[in-house]
């Protein structure tokens, strides 16, 4: 029990009972006197819900009212319950008893409700009063005793014993109150004729009616009541019925019937006419109905809202032309429809969560409720299925909204539709907008696994070749991306000196010119990072193309073209048609179609007498040789390729039409050339002369010293007197001794083509070892000749120096007679053609073979 101070010179009990109904959830009563000043304490809800100050300010602590005045709000420091509005009972309840506030109290971090009711006790601060401040009569003068007519009840807005308790009238000669019980509870008051009345002794009446309440201190009201005595009428009209019930459904039009009363008066002509009227006392039915005077028809004049009162409670009056008058009560039962949409109130809400945040956590709190009654008033709501949220009931028309599994960042637009069970059934729709807030959770994604991309060789360097392009589903920093190049290297080369990739766009760029006939592609890999932290990132394989430009001419590889020699092909007189003169072999280092090469014969000595393949570039005859034809023949031969635009190289072909050498030279003299000598070719030559020549000069020297020293050998053996012993060869013996030859020789032949060249030596016996044979001797030479002569030794290094110096020299000879022979046509002819080689490796050929066989 808790005790509440009001601007009032008395002490108010308060009477607080707690219902806790869970841990979570509970409720809590107080009771309160109206027209508490700002301020007052209401009570400790802190305490009565056995709540921690702390609690309240950490849980953001609120009284929640849906809407309406907030009377009582919630002081979280000290935790108490304080009027914040003016509370006055009658305005705020009428005549419905108990009146009460009912609010809830919301936390928040987690959410809890609690229910709060407050009931309102009236106090006497109404004083009774009547509509009109006075009522006038007419009455007839035949009126017998106990008339009664009926006066105006007073109002007083408080109820209980603050309310209106009982009238008086003053004076009473005449005229008394009496009390009495109107059908459905309430009281009349009717003043009574208790003497008759005598118009001619006082023509005018006068009387007080005064209202009086309980309350403390006691409060009154007055009207003044004039009696207009009349003549003779003396009956009343009465009622058929002292009640009228009615039924009408609410938002029915104006105009709408509602019943009809009826009375009648036993009275004829003047006196009998009645005339019917709703009592004056009650101001709101006045606005909503109205009754026809004359037939006792009430009718519908207002809007009438079963959600605003459920039943009507009117007095009618009946009254004759003489001014007796009867009463009855009409109720009017309001038949509900439903006619209103759900009420939904957001309580509370999250702006945003984060997209990590666990199911059923709880991102908003509404109250919904429908004014209509029974099953209209019944409401379900329900959300989207398709999202990932979920409605659940709490408490009587309170309602969560939790997230039902895990989320990816979006806005959630969540629509909430409450619909209630009446027929046809109205719904209203409230729309929450949640933010959830992003995680760096999703990697840069490229639109394709990999990527193909084709530039031109010959390209400018920092020429865009194309753009990768990665999409990150998360938001803001965490989907801004960025493109790396990774390391790599190409052909032993960083990738990143062959092209580079702009961070922000992804656009890839080529840092270098490319060429195609060095590098025809090459892959590298680019990386999509985001801004997030950590990042996340994600890579793609890139491989560049490089097309080919006919930028390169064919080269000739055959024949040669020397700067200072002649190349020529010899084709006897006796060729037949299609003879294969040569074949010009070209190459383009280009691909595809800039390498087809096609060759044409472009200027020609006689182009009756040759053509050039088109394809394969070969030389042939087109018609037989004869004896009138040129011996020089010069062809002039394109070599094409089949790019856009084309390119192309020319070479120049010298055939000689001749079956023999000297015919060609004798011809091809007459040929214009170059006078620019080839410097390397003359050195070599002259290099290969003076070697030739010193050896030469070599082997002669040596060859003569030799033969100077065997002769002067020669002479010291022939002064001598040593003894002269014959000797015969190895493995020889003449047993018969008739042998004419007692020594073997030996014989070299050297042969050459050339008879001229030819060479014929003799050779020495084949061995100077003597070996003694007498058979028939008796021992006069006993003895094996061991003795050498030097001069007669076969193995003498003197000798085989000589031997060999002898075989070099006629080598030398011959390679120098050829060497002079080639010197004399580079030199003084200058024309070097296939017969010229062809006969100096012959003679060389010649020359080689003749001097192994020595």
């Amino acid at each position: 029990q808790h005790n509440g101070q009001r601007h009032l010179p008395r002490q108010v009990l308060l009477f607080l009972s707690v219902l806790c109904l869970s841990d979570v959830l509970g409720q809590v009563s107080y009771s309160i006197p109206e027209e508490m000043a700002k301020g007052s304490v209401v009570g400790n809800i802190a305490h009565d819900l056995g709540l921690d100050l702390k609690r309240l300010k950490s849980g953001k602590a609120r009284v929640y009212t849906g809407g309406s005045v907030e009377y009582i709000g919630l002081n979280k420091e000290r935790g108490v319950l304080l009027i914040q509005e003016r509370i006055d009972r009658e305005a705020l309840c009428g005549e419905t008893t108990p009146c009460a506030l009912h609010f809830q109290l919301i936390l928040e971090n987690p959410m809890e409700l609690f229910r709060v009711t407050v009931e309102i006790t009236d106090i006497n601060d109404n004083s009774p009063s009547f509509t009109n401040a006075e009522k006038r009569f007419e009455i007839s003068e035949s009126a017998v005793i106990g008339s009664k007519f009926v006066l105006e009840k007073a109002i007083d807005s408080d109820i209980g014993m603050n309310g209106l308790q009982r009238y008086s009238l003053s004076p009473t000669n005449n005229f008394v109150l009496k009390p009495g019980n109107q059908a459905g509870g309430s009281k009349k008051v009717e003043m009574v004729l208790q003497k008759p009345l005598d118009r001619e002794k006082q023509e005018h009446i006068s009387l007080l009616l005064t209202a009086v309440d309980g309350g403390e201190p006691q409060m009154s009201g007055t009207m003044q009541i004039f009696v207009n005595v009349l003549d003779a009428n003396d009956n009343a009209p009465t009622f058929a019925k002292p009640l009228y019930r009615a039924k009408i459904l609410e938002h029915s039009p104006k105009g709408t019937s509602v019943t009809t009363v009826s009375a009648s008066d036993k009275d004829i002509g003047s006196n009998g006419e009645v005339s019917y009227l709703i009592s004056t006392s009650e101001r709101l039915l006045s606005e909503l109905f109205k009754i026809n005077s004359t037939t006792g028809d009430i009718f519908l004049i207002g809007e009438i809202d079963y959600e605003k009162a459920k039943m009507y409670e009117m007095d009618i009056e009946v009254v004759d032309s003489g001014g007796l008058s009867d009463s009855t009560k009409v109720i009017v039962d309001v038949i509900d429809i439903n006619d209103n949409n759900p009420h939904i109130n957001i309580v509370s809400k999250s702006e945003s969560i984060l997209e990590d945040s666990p199911p059923n956590t709880v991102i908003a709190m509404l109250s919904v409720n429908d004014p209509d009654s029974e099953t209209s008033g019944q409401v379900e709501c329900n959300i989207d299925s398709s999202i990932p949220f979920k409605i659940q009931t709490t408490l009587n028309g309170f309602y969560t909204l939790v997230t039902e599994v895990n989320l990816d960042r979006e806005i959630y637009n969540i629509t909430v539709t409450c619909s209630d069970e009446g027929v046809p059934s109205l719904s209203s729709s409230v729309t929450l907008t949640l933010q959830i807030s992003d995680v760096n959770d999703n990697a840069p994604v490229f639109e394709r696994s990999s990527y193909e991309a084709y530039i031109v060789e010959n390209n400018t360097p920092g020429l865009s070749i194309f753009t990768v392009k990665a999409r990150d589903a998360d938001w803001n920093q965490n989907a801004r991306v960025s493109y790396i190049l990774e390391d790599s290297s190409v052909n032993g080369v960083p990738v990143s000196s062959y092209v580079s990739v702009s961070a922000d766009s992804g656009v890839i760029h080529a840092v270098r010119s490319f060429d195609y006939e060095q590098i025809k592609d090459f892959h590298f890999r680019v990386k999509a990072q985001d801004g997030g932290s950590p990042p996340l990132s994600s890579n793609v394989t890139v491989k560049i193309l490089i097309q080919d430009q006919n930028d390169n001419p064919p080269q000739v590889l055959y024949p040669v073209q020397t700067g200072g020699s002649l190349v020529a092909e010899m084709v006897p007189r006796s060729a037949d048609v299609g003879y294969l003169v040569t074949k010009v072999v070209a190459v383009d280092v280009d691909s595809g179609q800039n390498a087809w090469l096609s060759y044409k014969l472009q200027k020609a000595t006689d182009r009756a007498l040759f053509e050039v393949g088109l394809q394969n570039g070969e030389i042939r005859t087109i018609r037989q040789v004869t004896d009138k034809d040129a011996v020089k023949q010069r062809l002039t031969v394109t070599v094409e390729d089949s790019g856009q635009p084309s390119r192309s190289a020319t070479v120049i072909v010298n055939v000689a039409v001749a079956d023999s050498f000297p015919e060609v030279l004798s011809e091809f003299t007459d040929f214009t050339h170059d006078k620019e000598y080839n410097d390397n070719l003359t050195f070599y030559l002259v290099l290969a002369l003076a070697v030739v020549s010193f050896l030469f000069i070599t082997c002669l020297v040596v060859i003569i010293s030799v033969k100077i020293y065997r002769w002067r050998q020669s002479r010291i053996l022939y002064h001598s007197n040593l003894p002269v012993i014959p000797y015969y060869p190895p493995r020889y013996s003449d047993t018969l001794g008739t042998g004419t030859l007692q020594h073997v020789y030996n014989y070299e032949v050297c042969r050459t083509t050339d008879s001229r060249k030819s060479d014929c030596k003799f050779g020495r016996a084949g061995s100077q070892n003597v070996l003694i044979m007498d058979p028939s001797s008796t021992g006069t030479m006993p003895r094996i000749q061991s003795e050498k002569n030097i001069l007669d030794e076969p193995d003498s290094p003197l000798e085989s120096s000589e031997h060999a110096c002898t075989h070099v020299l006629c080598f030398l000879c011959s390679v120098l007679s050829s060497y002079l022979l080639f010197i004399y046509t580079m030199i003084q002819k200058h024309c070097f053609c296939n017969c010229t080689i062809q006969m100096l490796l012959n003679h060389l050929g010649t020359i080689v073979s003749n001097y192994i066989c020595l």
